[in-house]
């Protein structure tokens, strides 16, 4: 079990109470754009600055938000070839793998799914963005280069699709 994981099942583990949901709901489309975001939101749902503050880095701490962070709009600053690299890994060896891709830089996301053989044989899945489809398969050949060197054998074939439109984009988003 992961330290998120833990954190999840622990009985320290803060309640996620009604103020929580309404920070939650306030803050899950970004934090507003303006000077002090946090009184903003304080202001918003009935509650402290100091509150706020205090909540959010509780529900980071114990792993009920997972980040709080500016998220480029990848195409309005030039990454224009999205890549979703494919991997049919060993499934011996796909959650160390996984972990391995998952931490490289020129991924931000990585997937391990079912197989749907016999036309589906991939197993783990990387997203990487470039502003070229060359450099996105560069990038997709160097994690081929890195799992041939640290996990021999382990990777039997691998390919990259790539998004040609934009049907939807957003996280989670709770209701109110």
């Amino acid at each position: 079990m992961n330290t998120k994981e833990e954190a999840l099942a622990s009985p320290q583990r803060p309640e996620f109470d009604e103020l929580d949901r309404r920070i939650v709901l306030a803050t899950q489309a970004g934090l507003p754009l303006v000077a002090r975001p946090y009184e903003a939101v304080a202001l918003q749902v009935g509650a402290t600055e100091t509150e706020v503050r205090q909540r959010l880095s509780a529900m980071l701490d114990c792993g009920l938000v997972r980040r709080i962070g500016a998220v480029p709009n990848h195409y309005a600053i030039g990454y224009t070839a999205n890549g979703m690299s494919v991997w049919d890994i060993d499934d011996a060896v796909v959650d160390q793998v996984g972990e391995c891709v998952g931490a490289l830089e020129q991924v931000t996301h990585c997937y391990r799914r079912p197989r749907r053989l016999p036309d589906w044989p991939y197993n783990l899945f990387a997203m990487v963005h470039a502003n070229s489809r060359e450099l996105a398969r560069a990038r997709a050949e160097e994690i081929a280069a890195l799992l041939t060197q640290h996990f021999p054998g382990a990777c039997r074939a691998h390919d990259i699709l790539f998004s040609s439109v934009i049907l939807k984009k957003t996280g989670l988003r709770i209701g109110g």
